[in-house]
């Protein structure tokens, strides 16, 4: 069946670096559409970015697209967020999922697989 496992969350402070991965298997990953997604204490899970096929990425937002860069290894059956200058506000359990669309979803409903999430603080 299809697994999704995401490492690289931990502790950092306000300003630091982190990059998350995740492993896909029991999918043929280049034909996938990866996404992550965050989810803070009280929030609503909210889109970051994702990844086509191709390996066009998209953004949440601009201040994430000059922050977080999202790419992906076919060969590794593994996409990437780097995370540059956190803040406390970054907070938040990440997580991965895959989709068949052809154009990447932004909304959770438009995955089919998720992971089971990381967790990444921020300190100030």
């Amino acid at each position: 069946q299809v697994q999704l496992v995401e490492s690289g969350g931990g502790l950092v402070q306000a300003g630091g670096s982190l990059r998350l991965s995740c492993a896909a298997s029991g999918l043929t990953f280049s034909r996938y559409t990866m996404g992550w997604f965050r989810k803070a204490p009280g929030k609503e899970r909210e889109f970051v970015a994702a990844i086509s096929w191709t390996g066009g990425g998209i953004y949440a937002a601009d201040s994430m697209r000059g922050r977080f860069t999202i790419s992906r290894d076919n060969a590794k059956n593994t996409v990437y967020l780097r995370m540059n200058s956190l803040t406390p506000e970054d907070t938040a359990a990440y997580y991965c999922a895959a989709d068949q669309a052809l154009n990447p979803p932004i909304v959770h409903s438009g995955y089919a697989y998720w992971g089971q999430g990381t967790q990444v603080t921020v300190s100030s």
